[in-house]
């Protein structure tokens, strides 16, 4: 099983619009892509959840059917239906399948492979190349050493 918890791109759900699913982590994603499939969700309070996905929303607020909800004193229960608020939630339990969900293939160790990582780069081999010549960071008043 694949778990992760209430903390701080792939499928969209058909009620979001698709320019804001650049802003979704990766926890939220893998909730939306489980949708359908049987979970588990336990909660602060120490009560355990397990049913259908029904619904998932970004603030990891979820909806479940066909529920069997264990107390923290051992007794179980069953629910049609419930709406868990995100807020309340530790963690979550998604079956293992979802790790071959498509949103994980950019997120693997070659997933900057080829790309240049930015400007800071740049700026901090200038910053180097001015070190050795004898030049400073920029910020001093003193005049340089000649040599």
């Amino acid at each position: 099983m694949v778990a992760f918890g209430n903390g701080p791109a792939c499928t969209p759900h058909p009620s979001r619009s698709t320019t804001k699913m650049a802003n979704i982590g990766i926890p939220t994603k893998l909730l939306h892509e489980a949708l359908g499939h049987v979970i588990t969700v336990e909660l602060k309070t120490g009560q355990v959840y397990r049913g259908k996905l029904f619904e998932a929303e970004d603030s990891l607020s979820i909806s479940l059917t066909l529920v069997t909800v264990t107390h923290r004193d051992g007794r179980v229960t069953q629910l049609d239906q419930v709406y868990i608020r995100g807020s309340s939630i530790r963690f979550y339990v998604v079956p293992d399948m979802l790790s071959q969900a498509p949103m994980f293939k950019r997120v693997g160790p070659n997933a900057l492979k080829g790309r240049g990582i930015g400007a800071a780069r740049g700026r901090a081999t200038i910053m180097r190349a001015q070190a050795r010549r004898g030049r400073g960071t920029g910020g001093g008043s003193r005049p340089p050493i000649r040599r």
